[in-house]
C-alpha cells in the first residue's frame, strides 16, 4: 500500500468505533442499508465517485494505508557501508597501517575508506529508492468504479465512498458495505480467526452492537475474496479499517534469537541454551559477513569475498617468509599491500546496484520484480509453460461464429471496433459448420468472412426465426455477467473478455442483458450465480422471469461438459409455445463434437450454450449443490470466439527457441483450438506430417489424457507436451514435477487461486497484472501487460545481468590476480639489505582498486546485451557466473598483465637501467631509489591502463574489441560507436586516465604517497607493453572462438545456418525420410 503522509497529516484512529467510518455516520456501516450509506458517504452505488471527488477525499482522508512503511533508511545504508567485511579488512590495514608508524599510508587508505563509503552510500540510496518504487508498483491493486468506468488503481487510493469490484483471488482492498453479492465468501481468519470462508449477503442490516464476525454485509479490509465476486461501497481506510486496530500485530518483526529446544515436557539443558545462544551468534555474525542474507549469488559472492580474504593472509604470511619474518616497517607493510591486492572491495556494492538498475530497466519492459533471487534464475529457464488468452493471444474477444441446430451457421466478419455490435455484417448458412468448407487462413483476405452463406441483417434474422435463435439469444445474454453500454456514441465493456464477447454478439440482435435485468419493471430477475469452475468447466446463472415467476437455469461452458448434462435439442426451429425438443442420443453428441471441431480448426474458442426451465418446487439458493441445477439441460447452440495472436507472439517463440528455450502452451481450450492456435505462433511445428507417431502423440495432449499417465509413464514419453488442451491447475502442478524430474529449469505463467501451487512449485512464477492478488503474492514476477513477449523480455533482461555481473566479477578478479601476482613474483627483488623491494606501493594497489576500477565495474553493470544473448542455451545455475571458461579467463587475463607489468619493471630497472635497487626504497625517495622509483611509476601507469582496457575488452568476451557488433559495415570504426554507447563506462574509463597523471607528476604526492616518480620516455614501455595486451587478450579471443565453433559443429554435424527453421527449431521431434543419411540426421536430431 502506499505510504502515508507526515506526521501531522497522518489520520488517526484514537477513539474509533469498530463499524463506522472515518468520519463518523449516524450508525456503524453493518446497521444502514447500502442506499443509507451512499447517501451519508455522498457516494453513488451506479457510478462511483467522479476523479476529482476521488482525489480531494484522498487529500482528506490520507492514502488507505495501514501504518507508514520503513522505506530507504539513510541511518542503516550509512551503518551497512561501514559494518561490513571489505570495509572491516580496509579499517584493519590502516590500523596496521598507523600501528607501525607508515601514517601516509594509513591515512590514504582512510581517505579511500571515506571514499568508498561516501560513494557506496549514494548509489547504495539510490538502489534502494529504486526498489522501493517497485515495491509500491507491486503493491496491491483494486478495481473501483469512476464516473461509471471500471479502473484499476493502487489500493493505497482507495477512499471512503468509492465503489469497489472484487472477484474471486482479489484482496479487499478496504472495509465495504455490499451492495451486490452473487455467491461471494471470504477468508477471514487474519482478522476474526474463522478457519471457513464467510459467505457473505447484501440485502441485511444488523444491530450496532453485532461483532465483527456476525457482520454478513460487510467486506474486511486484507481479507481474500475465496468464491464469488461482489460489489460494495466503502465506508473505512486505513487504520479505520477493522484490521486497522490490530496493525500493530500485523507490524511484529520475526525474531532473529534462535529458539531453545525443549523436552516435551518444557524442560531444555544447559547445553539448548548454549546451542541457541551460539547459533544466533553465528547467525549474526553470517549476517555481517553477508554469507547468509541477500539472494544466492549475493551469498555466493559474500563467500567468495571471505576465501580471497582467506588467501589475502596466506599472501601476507608469505611476504613475511620471504622476508624471514622480519617485522621491520618495510616488511609490514608490503604483506598489508600484498593482502589488499586480494580484496574485491567494490564487489558486493557493484552487485547490488546492478540488480537495482536491472529491475528498473524490466519495469520499463513491463515486468515487475518481486524477488530479486528471480532475476538470477531468469537467465536459466529452459522451459516456459504459459497461458495462451491474453498472454499468447490479445484477450479481445470476438464472437466469430455460432451454430445453432435446427436453424443453421452465423458468422460475423471481423472489423476493427469489437465493442461496437453494430459493426460487421452477418452471413447466414442453414447448413451446419461440418457441412460447409470454410476458406483457409492464407485464402482470407481483411474484408473476407469465413467466404459462406449471404449478409443478412439482425432483424430479418430474428424475424425469420420462430424461437432457436432467441432460445440462444436469451442464454447468451443472460449466462453473462460482463456490461456492454454506449456512451458518448461510444461503446465500452465491463467484464471478462469471453463474456463481453458473448454479450456483444447478442446486443447485434438487441438483446442487451441490462435491458432485460435493469429498470423499474425487469423482465429477468437473477436469483442465484454458480460461477465457472476449472473443474466443471462450466458457469450457470439462475434467473426468474417476472412475468411469469418461473425459474430458468442458463448455462455455458466447454462443449464437452456442457453436452454432458444436456439430455435434449431443438432440431427443428418452431414458435415456443410449440415443444419439438428430442432426445440428446450419442450419434448427436458426436454430431456436436465435429461441428465443434470444425469451428477450433480456425482457431476458435467455442463454448456450448444450454438452459432449462427449473420446476417450481424447487427452492434455489446459492448455497444449493450446484449439480442439481446443471441437469437436464436443453443444447442451444455453439458459440465460436476469436482471439487473435498478439502480433510479436510468434517472434517471441521463435526468439525463446534460438536461445535453447522450449515453449509449452497450457490452455483451457479446446484441442483443436490450441493446436491452430499453436501452430500460427510457431509453438507447434508447420510440417505436423514429418513428426513421428509417438512424437505426435505426445506433443499436444489433453489435461485427461496427461493426468492418467503415471508418473514413470510421462518420464517414458519421448517429449513432454509443448501443449496441453482442456489444462486444470493440478494439470500445471504435474507439469512442472515432470520437467523437473528431467532436470528442466521452468516458469510458468498464472493468474487465478488456482494457479497459486503451480507458481510455488515453478522456478520462476509468473503473474499477470491482470489476474488475481493471490497468485501475485505467490508469484517470483508480475507481468503488467500479461504479454507473452515480456516474458521473453525478462528473460533477455535476465540474461544480460547475468552476463554483466560475470564480467565485472571477472574484472575484478583477474586484476586481484595480477596485482597479487605482480606482488608475490616481486618478493624476489630484493636489495642489498635482503629486503623485497615492491614493484607497486600500497598506495597504488588501493588506488587502482578503489579509484582507477570502481567506476569502470559499475560501467560494466550498465553494459547492454551482447547480440547473440537471445541465440545461446541458457546458463546453469549449478555453476553459476564462475564458469570453466570464466576461470580459465581469469587466470590467463590476471598471469597476462602480471606478465606484462613485470616485464616492464624488469625493462625499466635492468634493460634500461643500471640494475640497482637502492636502499630503503619502499619508505622513501632518493637518488639511488631513482631507478627503483621510476620502475614503479612505469609498471603502475602499465597495471592502470591495463584495468582500463580490460573492462572494455570483457563488453564481449568472445567477440574481438574492434568487432562486438558481426553485421555491422563500419569494419575501421564500429569500435568507436561501441565505447560511446555505454557513456558510463566511457567516462569513468576516461577519469581512470585523467586521474593517473596527477599521481605520477605533482610533486610530495607521487614521491611521499605513491613511492614513484614522474617519467618520460619510459612511456614507450607503456605503449609497447598495452599493444602487446591487446594482441594477447585479442589472440585468446580468437582462439576461443575457434574453439567453440568446432565443439558446436562437431555436436551438431553440420552449421546452424545450413538448416532451415524448422530443423533448427523442431529438429529432436521430426522424423526422417529414408533418403536422409547417418550425417544428416546427426544435424537435423540436434538441437542448436
Amino acid at each position: 500500500m502506499a505510504k502515508s503522509g507526515s506526521v501531522r497529516d497522518k489520520p488517526s484512529s484514537a477513539g474509533h468505533v469498530s463499524g463506522q467510518s472515518n468520519k463518523p455516520l449516524t450508525h456503524p456501516a453493518h446497521a444502514l442499508t447500502y442506499q443509507e450509506l451512499a447517501a451519508e458517504l455522498a457516494a453513488d452505488a451506479l457510478t462511483g465517485l467522479s476523479p476529482a471527488e476521488a482525489k480531494r477525499r484522498l487529500d482528506e482522508f490520507g492514502p488507505n494505508a495501514l501504518n507508514d512503511a520503513e522505506g530507504v533508511q539513510p541511518l542503516k545504508i550509512v551503518i551497512a557501508q561501514i559494518a561490513n567485511a571489505m570495509t572491516m579488512v580496509l579499517i584493519l590495514a590502516m590500523a596496521v597501517s598507523f600501528g607501525i608508524g607508515s601514517y601516509i599510508e594509513g591515512g590514504v587508505v582512510a581517505a579511500v575508506i571515506l571514499l568508498n563509503v561516501v560513494v557506496g552510500f549514494f548509489q547504495e540510496y539510490s538502489a534502494e529508492k529504486t526498489m522501493d518504487s517497485l515495491r509500491s508498483l507491486s503493491s496491491p491493486t483494486a478495481c473501483v468504479v469512476r464516473s461509471g468506468e471500471a479502473i484499476v488503481v493502487p489500493s493505497g487510493e482507495v477512499v471512503p465512498g468509492d465503489l469497489v469490484e472484487v472477484k474471486m483471488g482479489d484482496t479487499i482492498p478496504a472495509d465495504f458495505r455490499l451492495i451486490e453479492a452473487k455467491n461471494f465468501e471470504t477468508d477471514e481468519a487474519l482478522l476474526t480467526g474463522e478457519s471457513l470462508p464467510v459467505r457473505k449477503t447484501e440485502s441485511s442490516t444488523f444491530d450496532s452492537n453485532t461483532g465483527p464476525a456476525d457482520r454478513l454485509n460487510v467486506a474486511y479490509s486484507s481479507s481474500t475474496c475465496t468464491k464469488g465476486r461482489a460489489k460494495g461501497i466503502v465506508f473505512a481506510t486505513a487504520v479505520f479499517t477493522e484490521i486497522g486496530a490490530i496493525a500493530s500485530a500485523l507490524q511484529k518483526k520475526d525474531s532473529k534469537v534462535r529458539p531453545v529446544k525443549r523436552k516435551p515436557d518444557g524442560h531444555a539443558g544447559p547445553h539448548r541454551y548454549l546451542e541457541a545462544y551460539t547459533l544466533t551468534l553465528g547467525d549474526a555474525f553470517g549476517r555481517f559477513l553477508g554469507v547468509n542474507v541477500g539472494t544466492p549469488l549475493q551469498r555466493k559472492l559474500s563467500k567468495l569475498a571471505m576465501l580471497l580474504f582467506g588467501i589475502a593472509i596466506v599472501c601476507a604470511i608469505i611476504v613475511l617468509g620471504a622476508n624471514k619474518f622480519r617485522t621491520s616497517q618495510e616488511v609490514i607493510i608490503y604483506a598489508v599491500a600484498t593482502g589488499l591486492s586480494m580484496i574485491p572491495a567494490s564487489l558486493v556494492v557493484v552487485l547490488t546496484i546492478t540488480m537495482a538498475a536491472g529491475t528498473k530497466r524490466m519495469v520499463e519492459r513491463n515486468v515487475i520484480v518481486r524477488n530479486l533471487k528471480s532475476l538470477e534464475a531468469l537467465g536459466a529457464v529452459t522451459d516456459i509453460c504459459s497461458d495462451k488468452t491474453g498472454t499468447l493471444t490479445q484477450g479481445k474477444m470476438v464472437a466469430r461464429s455460432a451454430w445453432i441446430p435446427g436453424l443453421g451457421t452465423y458468422t460475423v466478419e471481423l472489423n476493427s471496433k469489437p465493442f461496437n455490435p453494430t459493426e460487421g455484417d452477418i452471413r447466414f448458412d442453414a447448413r451446419m459448420p461440418d457441412k460447409i468448407k470454410f476458406k483457409t487462413k492464407s485464402e482470407k483476405t481483411e474484408k473476407d468472412g469465413a467466404g459462406f452463406g449471404d449478409i443478412v441483417k439482425p432483424a430479418a434474422l430474428l424475424a425469420n426465426s420462430k424461437s432457436r435463435l432467441q432460445d440462444f439469444l436469451i442464454v447468451a445474454s443472460l449466462a453473462n455477467l460482463a456490461t456492454v453500454y454506449q456512451k458518448d456514441g461510444e461503446w465500452h465493456s465491463r467484464g471478462d473478455p469471453t463474456e463481453i464477447a458473448i454479450q456483444v454478439f447478442a446486443n447485434r440482435f438487441d438483446w442487451n442483458r441490462l435491458a432485460f435485468t435493469s429498470g423499474e419493471n425487469p423482465e429477468w430477475t437473477e436469483v442465484a450465480e454458480f460461477p465457472f469452475d476449472s473443474d466443471v468447466k462450466r458457469m450457470s446463472v439462475i434467473t426468474r422471469r417476472n412475468t411469469t415467476g418461473e425459474n430458468f437455469a442458463f448455462t455455458k461452458g466447454a462443449v464437452e461438459r456442457v453436452i454432458a448434462v444436456c439430455t435434449r435439442y431443438c432440431k427443428t426451429d418452431a414458435p415456443e409455445e410449440e415443444s419439438v425438443e428430442v432426445e440428446m442420443t450419442e450419434e448427436v453428441r458426436e454430431q456436436i463434437i465435429r461441428n465443434m471441431e470444425v469451428f477450433a480448426g480456425l482457431g476458435l474458442r467455442v463454448l456450448a450454450l444450454a438452459s432449462r426451465k427449473i420446476v417450481a418446487d424447487v427452492q434455489v439458493t446459492e448455497s444449493m449443490n450446484r449439480d442439481l441445477i446443471e441437469q437436464d439441460l436443453t443444447f442451444r447452440g455453439l458459440v465460436g470466439l476469436y482471439d487473435p495472436p498478439r502480433p510479436e507472439s510468434a517472434n517471441a517463440v521463435r526468439e525463446c527457441h534460438g536461445a535453447g528455450i522450449s515453449v509449452h502452451m497450457l490452455t483451457g481450450d479446446h484441442p483443436e483450438t490450441a493446436k491452430a492456435i499453436a501452430i500460427e505462433v510457431g509453438i507447434l511445428p508447420k510440417k505436423m506430417e514429418r513428426v513421428s507417431a509417438d512424437v505426435a502423440r505426445a506433443i499436444a495432449m489433453t489435461a485427461s489424457q496427461f493426468d492418467a499417465l503415471s508418473d514413470d509413464e510421462v518420464d517414458q514419453l519421448p517429449v513432454l507436451p509443448l501443449v496441453i488442451a482442456r489444462c486444470a491447475p493440478s494439470t500445471k502442478v504435474r507439469m512442472i514435477e515432470a520437467l523437473h524430474r528431467r532436470g528442466r529449469f521452468c516458469a510458468m505463467t498464472g493468474d487465478g487461486v488456482n494457479d497459486s501451487p503451480s507458481l510455488r512449485r515453478a522456478d520462476v512464477g509468473i503473474a499477470m497484472g491482470s489476474g488475481s492478488d493471490v497468485a501475485k503474492d505467490t508469484s517470483d514476477i508480475v507481468l503488467t501487460d500479461d504479454n507473452f513477449a515480456s516474458i521473453v523480455a525478462a528473460i533477455e533482461e535476465g540474461r544480460r545481468i547475468f552476463d554483466n555481473i560475470q564480467k565485472f566479477v571477472l574484472h575484478v578478479l583477474a586484476e586481484n590476480i595480477a596485482q597479487a601476482g605482480i606482488l608475490l613474483i616481486g618478493l624476489v627483488f630484493k636489495d642489498p639489505n635482503s629486503l623485497s623491494i615492491f614493484p607497486l606501493a600500497p598506495v597504488e594497489i588501493v588506488w587502482i582498486i578503489m579509484i582507477t576500477s570502481g567506476l569502470p565495474d559499475m560501467g560494466l553493470g550498465f553494459e547492454r546485451a551482447v547480440p547473440d544473448i537471445m541465440r545461446r542455451p541458457p546458463q546453469s545455475l549449478k555453476t553459476g557466473i564462475f564458469t570453466a571458461e570464466f576461470l580459465v579467463d581469469m587466470v590467463v587475463y590476471g598471469l597476462w598483465i602480471t606478465a606484462l607489468c613485470l616485464t616492464s619493471f624488469v625493462l625499466r630497472v635492468y634493460a634500461f637501467g643500471d640494475g640497482s635497487l637502492g636502499e630503503k626504497c619502499n619508505d622513501s625517495y632518493s637518488a639511488s631509489c631513482d631507478t627503483v622509483f621510476r620502475a614503479r611509476a612505469t609498471t603502475f601507469a602499465c597495471l592502470t591502463w591495463f584495468a582500463l582496457f580490460l573492462a572494455w575488452e570483457l563488453v564481449d568476451t568472445r567477440r574481438s574489441f574492434f568487432r562486438m557488433q558481426p553485421g555491422s559495415e563500419k569494419y575501421f570504426t564500429q569500435w568507436m560507436a561501441d565505447v560511446w554507447r555505454n557513456q558510463f563506462l566511457f567516462w569513468a574509463i576516461v577519469g581512470g586516465f585523467v586521474t593517473l597523471f596527477p599521481t605520477l607528476y605533482i610533486p610530495v604526492i607521487n614521491h611521499a604517497v605513491f613511492k614513484h616518480t614522474g617519467i618520460s620516455w619510459e612511456w614507450g614501455i607503456v605503449f609497447v607493453a598495452s599493444f602487446l595486451f591487446f594482441a594477447g587478450v585479442e589472440a585468446w579471443k580468437w582462439g576461443k572462438r575457434v574453439f567453440f565453433r568446432r565443439v558446436e559443429a562437431k555436436r551438431t554435424g553440420r552449421q546452424w545456418e545450413d538448416m532451415d527453421v524448422e530443423e533448427r527449431v523442431f529438429g529432436d521431434y521430426l522424423s526422417l525420410t529414408s533418403e536422409v543419411s547417418a550425417e544428416s540426421q546427426v544435424g537435423i536430431n540436434g538441437r542448436d
